[in-house]
């Protein structure tokens, strides 16, 4: 991760100390420009038992002085989401709106990439939806991960 990048993540992680903290556990080398899959990993900070991997593209220096954009990452990402301890849920939001847990800028102002859980209390089911929030010209772009809670009490 660039001394930029880090210190707009830091920015970021201040304005939006509500949702959980993220660890870098992966970094794939996608290109000779410098272009990078980062794979992020972070717990619900609602859910104790439940880990998310989130990945996303960044773009390294020569493609954005080649492209332009400066500061400005694509949109698309894919997360996937585990039990990884005893679930054990707390005070969660239950409306079909759900609640942010994650989220990190995708550019300086306009662009953030977002997680939102879903509790389907019907099917005893957590979902985790990893989407691009913007300011205008919502985009599409989402992925979406599933945990069925067999043997936690709700």
């Amino acid at each position: 991760m660039t001394i930029t990048h880090r210190l707009i993540a830091i920015f970021c992680a201040t304005l939006l100390a509500t949702t959980a903290p993220a660890e870098e556990v992966g970094n794939v080398d996608v290109d000779w420009l410098g272009n990078d899959i980062v794979i992020e990993a972070f717990s619900d900070p609602d859910v104790e038992g439940v880990t998310c991997h989130v990945s996303y593209f960044e773009r390294g220096l020569i493609d954005r002085l080649k492209k332009g954009n400066w500061f400005e990452d694509p949109s698309n990402s894919a997360i996937s989401c585990r039990q990884t301890g005893p679930i054990v849920i707390g005070d969660i939001d239950r409306s079909d709106e759900g609640e942010s847990i994650f989220s990190e800028r995708r550019s300086i102002i306009w662009k953030s990439l977002s997680v939102k859980r879903i509790f389907d209390e019907a099917n005893s089911t957590l979902i985790y939806v990893a989407h691009a929030r913007e300011v205008q010209d919502g985009s599409a772009k989402m992925a979406i991960s599933t945990i069925p809670l067999y043997q936690s009490s709700n």
